[in-house]
């Protein structure tokens, strides 16, 4: 059975929207950052404060492209993306679905950006951030899934209702 694999922004619903998605389908749920929590022993973004944003994000590639899994429901982190290993591994295992939200939502639904882990340059601001991964998100999805002003059970609606899910 195919994984169906959740992508997008901090803030865009993955894990909430990955939970409700696999009690509905009856499938495994898997948070790719609790799995990185778990294998290093340690907060997202005391990670980052150890190995900086750009060990963090090789942590992130080794740690997705390790996980084998079948009929799951997997949230990744914003930054998954940035790892070509990790993505194959999970492109190759299912289908890859981009939660879109425009800038301005992320930026309401979002707090504290250090206490919650997002690999981002010192500098870099929420904006360019997205401005950077926007291009990422569409590269490797199969499907986009528009959620602004949709309610938990309208995105989940619209998720099973696809072609092969």
């Amino acid at each position: 059975m195919k994984n169906i694999i959740l992508i997008g922004m901090p803030g865009a619903g993955k894990s909430t929207v990955g939970i409700v998605l696999a009690k509905a389908l009856g499938y495994k749920f898997i948070d790719t950052d609790l799995v990185i929590q778990e294998d290093q022993g340690m907060l997202l973004h005391k990670i980052i404060e150890k190995y900086g944003t750009k060990g963090f994000n090789t942590i992130e590639n080794n740690v997705i492209s390790s996980i084998k899994t079948d009929k799951s429901v997997i949230a990744t982190g914003g930054s998954a993306v940035y790892g070509k290993d990790a993505m194959q591994n999970l492109k190759s295992s299912g289908i890859i679905l981009y939660l879109e939200l425009p800038l301005n939502e992320i930026k309401n639904r979002l707090g504290n950006l250090e206490k919650r882990g997002v690999s981002m340059e010192k500098g870099q601001t929420l904006e360019t951030l997205y401005n950077e991964r926007i291009s990422l998100y569409e590269k490797y999805a199969d499907i986009t899934i528009h959620c602004y002003k949709l309610q938990i059970r309208e995105i989940i609606n619209t998720i099973i209702k696809l072609p092969g899910i």
